[in-house]
């Protein structure tokens, strides 16, 4: 495992104090939620806490000081309640072991909070994901206002994390860039797997467990988000996450999904026949789709407009349809009305790190696309859906197809993290042909 190390999570901290200009920050980890009866949701460590602590508890607080001091309220050492849910690290061990100034009862945060924030001119934190906590900061807020009656200052304005841990977390690190390596590699292992294994008469379901045991096996901690196994028309359905339609012979099958590795994700779709052999039709579409990644990889670079690569891939994929009847007039009118929305109608990426779709501005303040730096992580992913009501030929109907790899900017120009997965139809085709070794 490539360590995040103690300097690094210390360094974060110190970029985010210079952020706050003399503010004070709470950061929240995530809790614990129940599921039902007496089960819980798998627990995932909010990122923002992630990224600035590398503390994988549940029910913590992190608060940035002013003064440049984190305070991380926790847990105490239980040791009644670590036999039924595991070790915890405890206010006596926290300092030196994740580098924080100091480690507090989280039972202790209403009482401390109003004195901590005393000296602190504004207050960032995002309120509307805990109706309790949020009432428990304003009733802080109010105390320290109070404290600060006749001298001193207390939080008069107030900000959302997102106006800077963003930019904080949009360039990875060296440390994140080799987990972000790693998720991709145990992400290929999944895709092959899936590609080798595949069988008309198999429930989408089936993949998806041959699939997702191949990410444990390989040491991923999880999938990134929940995967998505579309055959035949279920493909044309972006977000369809049912994965239980039994594989017909001739059918693609379009998987996205990814794993994740110690909080970073991959994101990878693959669309390949469940037979083997592309019919005419398939064939034809996957190949302008393949041409719009490919068209489009050459636009991630530093200092080109992040929307640079999906114009290109927009562009590839209109001409495409045109020349295959699917889209008619002049390729300037389907432009200009956007015709091509009917069979590609998401954007051609996102950003990629901690979440699947991590934080950043997809803008700059100017309002003008923000342009691509060494050190930015993102997906290209272009595609074409045809639905069964689609107004084309109806031999392309029920047809999705869906190409995407993850990127990391380099000074140069780009690394493709997944690259390694095949794309191109000779290639998946050889892979198809391996028998799945035992």
């Amino acid at each position: 495992m490539s360590e995040i190390s103690l300097e690094e999570f210390r360094s974060r901290r110190a970029r985010a104090f210079a952020a706050l200009d003399g503010g004070a920050a709470i950061v929240p980890s995530a809790t614990v939620l129940l599921r039902n009866g007496d089960s819980d949701y798998p627990f995932r460590q909010n990122s923002d806490f992630l990224y600035l602590t590398g503390f994988t508890e549940p029910d913590a607080v992190l608060v940035l000081l002013g003064d440049h001091r984190s305070v991380l309220f926790m847990r105490p050492k239980d040791r009644a309640s670590e036999v039924w849910t595991g070790h915890r690290l405890g206010l006596d061990d926290a300092p030196a072991t994740l580098g924080v100034d100091i480690a507090l009862d989280i039972a202790t945060f209403e009482e401390k909070l109003p004195e901590l924030l005393v000296g602190c001119e504004h207050l960032s934190y995002d309120f509307g994901n805990d109706e309790a906590r949020d009432r428990s900061i304003f009733a802080a807020i109010r105390a320290a206002r109070g404290l600060t009656r006749r001298k001193g200052v207390a939080p008069h304005t107030l900000h959302g994390l997102n106006t800077w841990i963003a930019e904080l977390r949009r360039i990875k690190s060296p440390a994140e860039i080799e987990r972000m390596r790693t998720a991709a590699a145990i992400t290929r292992r999944g895709h092959i797997a899936a590609m080798q294994a595949v069988t008309p008469g198999m429930h989408e379901y089936d993949l998806q467990a041959i699939l997702e045991y191949e990410y444990r096996r390989a040491g991923a901690q999880g999938i990134a988000y929940e995967s998505i196994v579309a055959t035949g028309a279920n493909a044309t359905v972006l977000h369809y996450v049912e994965n239980r339609h039994r594989i017909a012979d001739g059918d693609l099958v379009l998987i996205d999904s990814g794993a994740e590795y110690h909080g970073y994700a991959a994101d990878v779709t693959r669309t390949f026949p469940a037979n083997g052999r592309f019919t005419s039709e398939q064939r034809a579409l996957y190949e302008i789709v393949l041409q719009a990644m490919n068209d489009a990889f050459a636009h991630v670079r530093p200092g080109v407009a992040r929307t640079a690569y999906h114009d290109r891939a927009v562009a590839t994929i209109t001409q495409g349809l045109l020349d295959l009847g699917i889209l008619h007039g002049s390729f300037d009118e389907a432009i200009e009305t956007q015709a091509y929305q009917e069979y590609y109608m998401h954007g051609t990426g996102h950003w990629l790190g901690l979440d699947v779709h991590d934080a950043g501005r997809y803008r700059d303040h100017d309002d003008t696309p923000t342009r691509l730096e060494p050190g930015m992580a993102l997906t290209v992913e272009p595609g074409i859906y045809v639905r069964h009501d689609a107004p084309c030929d109806p031999r392309f109907h029920g047809i999705g197809i869906r190409i995407e790899d993850d990127l990391l900017v380099t000074g140069d120009g780009h690394e493709n993290l997944t690259a390694s997965i095949p794309t191109s139809i000779d290639d998946i085709s050889a892979i198809m042909r391996e028998k799945v070794s035992a």
